[in-house]
């Protein structure tokens, strides 16, 4: 088990358990089939490096930077992942070749714009204040997961599936949601952003 990350090195089937580079660099490393675990990284800076199909469990990735980063397949659990600005890593212009899945993870204040990401999980996480304008979400999975003061605009939802999320505020008109699936009551938030009038059925049968 390494007991720290080298610069310009390939790593292959590792395990990191409880490193500490808080505030370090790590430039042009490659990690495949690797696992992070109670790790942190609180605004560590991962520059030009690959992750494929690795995890990370319990870590803290607040504010990391992953300049010229990219990731396939990748897997977030029970981590603190707030207010990194994803839009800074290597993305491909279509669409990653794995999704990215995020379990019980904190994403507060996190960037997706612009990005391919269909078919990327959200399970159970707090995304609160998280930016996904413009992103391609098709048939993302948002399950259980509360998006208060998140911002949806341009963003493709196709397929999406909010049917147990929360406090999301989705304008239909400024989004594409065909066939996106919801439930109520959360699903009445969509109609609130429409210009129409709401009868919210309390007149009784006499008034009418």
């Amino acid at each position: 088990m390494p007991q720290e990350i080298q610069s310009g090195t390939t790593y292959t089937d590792e395990f990191f358990e409880a490193l500490d580079a808080e505030g370090g660099q790590i430039s042009s490393c490659e990690f495949y089939d690797c696992r992070f675990e109670r790790c942190s990284f609180v605004e560590a800076a991962f520059l030009d490096c690959r992750f494929v199909n690795c995890q990370f469990q319990h870590c803290d990735l607040s504010m990391m930077n992953i300049e010229g980063s990219s990731f396939s397949s990748t897997q977030f659990e029970h981590s603190k992942v707030l207010g990194i600005d994803w839009t800074r890593g290597a993305w491909p212009e279509i669409q990653v070749k794995g999704p990215l899945v995020f379990k019980e993870c904190v994403l507060t204040h996190s960037t997706f714009i612009g990005l391919a990401m269909k078919e990327a999980q959200y399970l159970a996480c707090v995304a609160r204040n998280v930016d996904f304008r413009e992103a391609t979400l098709a048939k993302a999975d948002f399950s259980d997961t509360d998006l208060s003061g998140s911002h949806f605009i341009n963003t493709d939802l196709r397929e999406a599936d909010f049917r147990s999320a929360y406090n999301y505020q989705i304008n239909p008109a400024q989004n594409k949601i065909d066939k996106a699936k919801f439930t109520l009551p959360e699903a009445m938030s969509l109609l609130y952003s429409l210009d129409i009038v709401l009868d919210e059925g309390n007149s009784s049968e006499g008034e009418r």
